[in-house]
C-alpha cells in the first residue's frame, strides 16, 4: 500500500488554532503531513521563516506523522521534490474560495497530477486568520484565545 503524503503550506505568520484544527484532522487521514512555511520575500511578516518553524514544531510536538519544513518558490515544484501530489489548504468561508480555486487550477495546470484537498475547520475557529491575530497583536490586544500558549508569550514579548 502506497504511503499518502500530503503537503500544507502556508505563512503560518502565526500559527493559529484554526491551523493546528486542519493538521489535526488532516493527519488522521493522511500517512504523513508535512506542514511547510512559505517564503515570501515581498510580504512583511510579524516574525522570521526561523521563529514560524520553531513555533510549530513546538505547537506539534508528539505528533508522530507530521513534520515541519520551509520552503521557496513554486509550490508545485516543492510538492514534486517531496514526491508527493496533494496539497491540503483551509477554507474558512464563501470569500476564501475563489482564491483557493484560482490556485488550485493553476497549481493543476503547472502539475496535472496535483490534487488539493480542501478542510473547513471547526465552526469555532472559521473567523480565525493569522493577519486578526496580528492586527489584534499589533494593538495589545490578548491573543491568548486563538494561539498556542507558547506563540502567546512570544508576540506578548513582542509588544
Amino acid at each position: 500500500m502506497k504511503k499518502r503524503t500530503a503537503v500544507y503550506p502556508g505563512s503560518f505568520d502565526p500559527v493559529t488554532f484554526g491551523h493546528l484544527d486542519i493538521i489535526d484532522r488532516a493527519a488522521k487521514i493522511f500517512d504523513h503531513i508535512i506542514v511547510s512555511v512559505f517564503v515570501h520575500s515581498s510580504k512583511k511578516h510579524m516574525f522570521s521563516v526561523e521563529e514560524r518553524v520553531a513555533m510549530l514544531k513546538a505547537a506539534l510536538k508528539g505528533k508522530k506523522n507530521v513534520t515541519v519544513d520551509c520552503f521557496e518558490g513554486l509550490l508545485v515544484d516543492y510538492v514534486k521534490n517531496k514526491k508527493t501530489d496533494i496539497v491540503i489548504r483551509g477554507l474558512r468561508a464563501i470569500s476564501d474560495l475563489e482564491y483557493e480555486f484560482q490556485i488550485a487550477a493553476t497549481n493543476r495546470t503547472l502539475y496535472p497530477g496535483i490534487e488539493t484537498v480542501f478542510f473547513m475547520p471547526r465552526q469555532r475557529y472559521t473567523y480565525l486568520s493569522s493577519s486578526i491575530v496580528r492586527d489584534i497583536a499589533h494593538f495589545g490586544g490578548d491573543v491568548s484565545k486563538l494561539v498556542p500558549p507558547h506563540v502567546a508569550k512570544v508576540i506578548a514579548a513582542r509588544k
